[in-house]
């Protein structure tokens, strides 16, 4: 059984407890897990504050801060492989996403390398004939990063990366369930040579690690993955120091496919947005929204695209669908087909768990076009359920797209470029895909709104958000300041 430990201020521990993990594709302990409790988040915190005042991190310049963040990438892609197949055994997630991904998240960090030495200040054009004015952007301090177990080596590059870009330190609470891909990271991050206390990492339970990490006094930014629930947890704690906040959430996300689409291209997209990754993803596809002119061809290409889906063994690399992290996914699944089915969703592929050992739930399919009010339609599953409902009008796929209290991502499969504009121009999301699905860059901002969240992971604006801007006013004239009791 292997043993992992936190890493505060450049170190290895073990934490307050230990926990176990279980392999999501077995049932079976594996590893124990070190439990941060409150005495383990103040040392961490500490620590990186320690590290952001300190000379080794503070004086650094952009440049330098940039070299070790490449450096930090090379590693990266050296202990791709391993920190793939800890990915696969701790969140059941198969091996050819872990691989494919994990070798991605290094351009993450290359990308904000590059950015480290171009985050620039500003002149000012001020009204006063006598007075200079710029702007420096300036590291806005302590980041506390809280990622979830589904991609957390991706989830925490566009935390990470942009955060030490800015100059700023970082205290990681990695998810507690299936945490060990983080705390490998650590080992991987302790090689590349920052300063010790600039990035901590640590995993816990709400009360002791999260609660304590999110109101903690000089925690001065949080930036959070996950459910929108927890965010508001976290939204509460933040007023005991008054951090801000970024928050990328979930989602119940459109995939509209109109009536000239190219319906080969629109089913394999859909079953990357709602089957690939177990469907655990905050981007899934989940409402199928589809022209009722090609409605009943499209589901009997997904139907039988879903019922060909290889389930199995996570690290097999022929397996196409893993298992389910955590029991209260397939329970959660579980209820809120029944309740739909009960409310007049028909059932056309999947519906139940499989019965083998291990967390295994079957790519689903639930028509819901005479149950427009089923729950499947409102709650995020994050597993592997699609729900379908069928249109007959541009404005009608419109509205059944944007009948959502999230906000994340969107897909439009259309020829038509206008009938496309004018969907982009009207959905109500961060993201929209257009002919498809799924895609990612560390160039592109990444968020929505609504019980999506707020603020902006990848691309420039991320590095943004982790600086607070300062005004510097220098006067130019030589003339003694004239009445004091005039304000300038």
């Amino acid at each position: 059984m292997q043993t992992f430990q936190q890493y505060i201020d450049g170190g290895f521990s073990d934490g307050a407890a230990q926990f176990e993990s279980r392999d999501p594709a077995t049932g079976q302990v594996w590893a124990l897990m070190p439990e941060a409790r409150r005495d383990d988040v103040g040392r961490a915190v500490e620590a990186a504050e320690s590290a952001f005042f300190s000379p080794e991190w503070a004086d650094m310049t952009a440049t330098a801060r940039g070299k070790l963040l490449m450096r930090l990438a090379d590693l990266i892609a050296e202990n791709a492989d391993t920190l793939a197949k800890l990915e696969t055994r701790d969140t059941g997630k198969i091996i050819r996403e872990t691989s494919a991904q994990i070798a991605y998240v290094a351009d993450y960090y290359r990308y904000y390398a590059g950015l480290a030495d171009k985050i620039e200040g500003a002149h000012l054009p001020i009204d006063k004939p006598d007075i200079e004015v710029w702007l420096r952007r300036e590291p806005i301090g302590v980041v506390a990063a809280i990622v979830p177990w589904n991609s957390q080596l991706f989830l925490s590059a566009v935390k990470i990366g942009p955060a030490l870009a800015a100059g700023c330190t970082v205290v990681l609470k990695a998810s507690e369930e299936a945490p060990a891909p983080m705390l490998e990271f650590a080992r991987i991050f302790d090689q590349a040579g920052f300063p010790n206390g600039v990035l901590n990492v640590i995993t816990g339970f709400a009360a002791e690690c999260g609660a304590v990490l999110t109101s903690h006094p000089k925690v001065d930014h949080i930036a959070f993955t996950g459910g929108p629930e927890t965010a508001k947890y976290i939204v509460r704690n933040s007023a005991e120091n008054l951090a801000s906040t970024s928050l990328e959430l979930g989602g119940k996300s459109p995939f509209i496919v109109f009536e000239d689409a190219d319906i080969d291209s629109a089913v394999n997209a859909q079953v990357s947005g709602i089957f690939a990754a177990t469907g655990q993803s905050c981007v899934a596809g989940s409402r199928l929204i589809i022209s009722n002119k090609i409605k009943d061809a499209f589901l009997a290409r997904l139907k039988e695209k879903a019922e060909a889906v290889v389930i199995g063994a996570p690290d097999d690399m022929t397996t196409e669908v893993g298992p389910l992290c955590t029991n209260a996914q397939r329970d959660t699944a579980v209820q809120l087909i029944a309740q739909s089915v009960e409310a007049g969703a028909v059932v056309v592929a999947g519906g139940a768990p499989l019965k083998r050992d291990g967390i295994f739930f079957p790519p689903t399919i639930l028509d819901c076009s005479n149950a427009h009010g089923a729950p499947c339609l409102t709650h995020e599953f994050f597993g592997p359920v699609l729900s379908v409902l069928g249109f007959d009008t541009e404005a009608e796929a419109l509205a059944l797209a944007n009948d959502t209290a999230f906000g994340l991502a969107s897909g439009v499969f259309t020829r038509d470029l206008t009938r496309a504009h004018r969907m982009i121009r009207k959905l109500r999301a961060g993201i929209v895909w257009v002919n498809t699905y799924r895609a990612v860059s560390p160039m592109a901002p990444f968020g929505g709104h609504g019980l999506s969240g707020h603020g902006r992971e990848g691309g420039l604006q991320a590095a943004l958000d982790y600086t607070k801007v300062k005004a510097v006013w220098l006067r130019t004239s030589d003339e003694p300041i004239p009445d004091p009791f005039v304000m300038r």
